[in-house]
């Protein structure tokens, strides 16, 4: 073993017993003790000012300056009777990372004495340098000005010793340069989209909101293992290694016991967790060795996708405690299962109803088909751009790898409800009204969804987009994406859906003098048929479904710059447009971004893996070559012609194959780095991007091959990356 794997181990082993920390209090006792929420308010606010903050979160209503004083010394005091002696606006900038630039409370007086100060100014907006962050040409690199400005509908918070304020980010000219803002755009246009198809059911509803609960799953790696691959530590996943005798085949870590020091490195993130309010209520083993997952209780989406990326956070800074890493890469071994964020979305209303689940009477079945077939047709008018919300490097690797939903996006909706569809397809015919006896009819059938639905518990694991029983779970999203990107575009396509909706019904209504009822049974019958190709039941996985996904129409966009290509199309610049959340030139910066953010990644991995190859792996296998060429020798002196023959034919043949493999990765690796060098020239992005994929990554795949057979060959005491079998089973 090498020098290198030697010390990883060993460290490994002295810390293998170390105790996972003293027992934790009660969660209630201490749930949201780091949060400025609603008991933190009421206690520290005025209630002028408390009803003002609620307004603006319920209703998004301005907040006076007066009035954000007030809210800014009210957080300043609770800040600082928890230790904070700082603050930040705290954003998520577009290269996938949040940020923060930390000021203190205190100012020096003339004096030389100084006080704490926390104004109104101060809470509502700060000018942090927005010329280092992904701006896709909005910003110049001399143009350094940004505002970060308070975001009331998400709490702040203090994580050592700082408040933390959420906030958006904008350039200058006020183009959005983060994720959240065209998140809260679409939340907005969603609301008030929803509300006004409510009204034919229900005119106490006056809000709706997105629902989002997540599933983050992730995987563990001892840290000394970790800095022993420069493959993992520079690029979150591993470039070369060979498959170890056991995987994931006995299919025993799933579900399975939580191993001491994972359970102990849990109970300490999500302690941290839950006192920022991050509602952590699952935890346990996933399919691959070292993989787990956590999944909280749903929460308002724009809230859900804050705490998200504070456990992504949190997980990496707690992790260092406990000598781990986290890998949030979607595919950080080959061979076992990579990782994925499944993204469970809904919708509820100011009165408490969930809008995707069914109801106890046909009006309330009917509102339920409303949106569910709304859904549906969404998904299948914007299919290619909820593509593009998934698209990246990392998980080019995963999608459709027999353990993740296919690129093809299709939308799973059980066996029962599609029986539903098409019986409401078949008795609703289009432009004709409906005797008395069919509308009885078709509405005691509607009055059966509940039934219907109550065993119909099943999941489509192969599914990008399954019906749940009360939600829909977008499963092709990431594990280390931001769920804000997904989220904008899944809650603008509603949006458009059911401002088309409401034009359509209204139309029937008020032209051809239908009742309201037949009226929207008309239009979710049309419905219905246009989005049937959208609809799958069977396996994603099977290489039928992608013959089929064909013949249907539906796009099978295999790698990231052609999913890309949706970003910027017509219907896409129109979506956004359209609805305010997004304006022509933020979505052409966006794109670029994207396709940016492709290049570099893959660009860092050729350059890893080159290194890799000729400074670890080759020498190491000429190094091996050179013992076994020595023993060769020493055979010949004495051995006879027929003795040597017969004892080095083995040797001879190692020899032979080590040359092989270095040679063939030694030509790989400089056709790589030329293709390399060749697409640096190419200064359009898409282009450029393309040439990275196409010239340049597939490469990757012929410099593994030969290099994860010399794995196997070389002697186990030379080779000095950890392998699979060492790093996949340390719990």
């Amino acid at each position: 073993m090498s020098t290198i794997r030697f010390k990883a181990l060993e460290s490994l082993i002295n810390r293998a017993y170390e105790p996972v920390g003293p027992a934790i209090e009660k969660i209630s006792d201490y749930y949201g003790k780091h949060v400025f929420g609603d008991i933190a308010m009421r206690e520290y606010m005025s209630k002028e000012a408390f009803e003002k903050v609620q307004g603006a979160i319920v209703h998004g209503t301005q907040i006076e300056r007066e009035i954000a004083d007030q809210v800014a010394s009210s957080m300043k005091a609770w800040a600082m009777n928890h230790g904070c002696t700082h603050y930040t606006h705290w954003f998520q900038p577009l290269n996938g990372a949040t940020a923060e630039k930390h000021d203190a409370f205190f100012e020096p007086l003339p004096d030389g004495r100084a006080i704490e100060n926390f104004s109104g100014s101060n809470l509502i907006q700060q000018e942090p340098d927005a010329s280092s962050f992904p701006s896709g040409g909005i910003r110049n690199t001399f143009e350094a000005r940004g505002y970060t400005a308070w975001d009331p509908t998400s709490p702040a918070f203090i994580i050592s010793g700082t408040l933390c304020i959420p906030t958006i980010f904008v350039s200058y000219t006020g183009e959005a340069l983060d994720f959240k803002t065209p998140l809260l755009k679409a939340l907005h246009a969603l609301d008030k989209a929803a509300v006004d198809v409510c009204q034919y059911f229900d005119k106490n509803v006056t809000k709706v909101s997105a629902t989002l609960g997540w599933e983050q799953e992730y995987f563990l790696i001892d840290e000394a293992l970790y800095h022993a691959r420069p493959d993992l530590a520079l690029t979150g996943r591993t470039l070369f290694g060979h498959s170890p005798a056991k995987g994931q085949q006995l299919e025993d870590h799933y579900f399975g016991s939580i191993p001491e020091r994972a359970n102990g490195y849990m109970r300490d993130f999500e302690s941290e967790c839950l006192r920022l309010g991050i509602p952590i209520k699952t935890r346990h083993n996933e399919v691959a060795p070292n993989q787990f997952e956590c999944a909280p209780i749903f929460e308002e989406a724009n809230l859900a996708v804050d705490h998200n990326q504070l456990l992504m956070d949190m997980m990496h800074k707690v992790a260092r405690r406990h000598k781990f890493r986290v890998l949030l890469h979607e595919k950080p071994f080959a061979g076992i299962n990579g990782s994925g964020k499944h993204n469970n979305w809904s919708m509820s209303t100011n009165t408490g109803k969930n809008l995707l689940s069914p109801g106890k009477t046909p009006k309330n079945n009917l509102q339920f088909l409303t949106f569910f077939i709304s859904t549906v047709k969404a998904v299948h008018e914007h299919a290619d751009l909820l593509r593009s919300a998934i698209a990246s490097a990392g998980n080019d690797h995963r999608l459709g790898a027999n353990e993740a939903p296919p690129a093809i996006i299709s939308a799973f909706i059980g066996s029962q409800l599609t029986s539903v569809l098409d019986e409401l397809e078949a008795k609703v015919k289009s432009g004709t009204k409906m005797t008395p006896d069919e509308k009885t009819e078709l509405k005691l059938n509607i009055g059966k969804i509940p039934q219907i639905l109550l065993d119909n518990t099943d999941r489509n694991r192969t599914s990008p987009f399954a019906f749940t029983g009360n939600k829909f779970e977008f499963r092709a999203v990431g594990s280390s994406a931001n769920c804000s990107l997904a989220m904008t575009v899944l809650n603008t396509i509603m949006a458009q859906q059911l401002k088309e909706f409401k034009v359509e019904v209204d139309g029937l209504i008020n032209k051809k003098k239908l009742d309201k009822d037949e009226a929207i049974f008309q239009v979710l019958r049309r419905y219905i048929t246009e989005s049937k190709n959208i609809r799958f039941e069977g396996n994603g996985y099977g290489d039928e479904w992608v013959k089929e996904a064909a013949k249907r129409g539906l796009n099978n966009f295999a790698k990231t710059p052609e999913a890309l290509d949706a970003m910027i199309s017509k219907k896409t610049i129109e979506l956004y447009t359209s609805n305010d959340v997004m304006s022509h030139r933020e979505i052409e910066a966006r794109h670029e971004i994207q396709l940016e953010m492709y290049t570099k990644k893959i660009q860092i991995e050729s350059r890893v893996m080159g290194e890799l190859a000729s400074n670890h792996i080759i020498p190491t296998a000429l190094k091996y070559q050179n013992q076994v060429i020595s023993n060769v020798k020493g055979l010949k002196d004495i051995l006879d012609a027929a003795g040597f023959k017969k004892a080095a034919s083995s040797q001879l043949e190692i020899i032979n194959e080590i040359s092989e493999h270095v040679t063939s990765i030694k030509k790989a690796v400089d056709a790589m780095i030329e293709a390399r060098k060749s697409a640096n020239k190419i200064t359009d992005a898409r282009k450029l991007a393309v040439a990275y994929c196409t010239k340049v990554q597939p490469y990757f795949e012929e410099i593994r091959y030969h290099s994860d057979k010399l794995e196997l060959i070389v002697d186990d005491e030379m080779w000095s990356l950890p392998k699979y079998r060492e790093m996949l089973f340390i719990n």
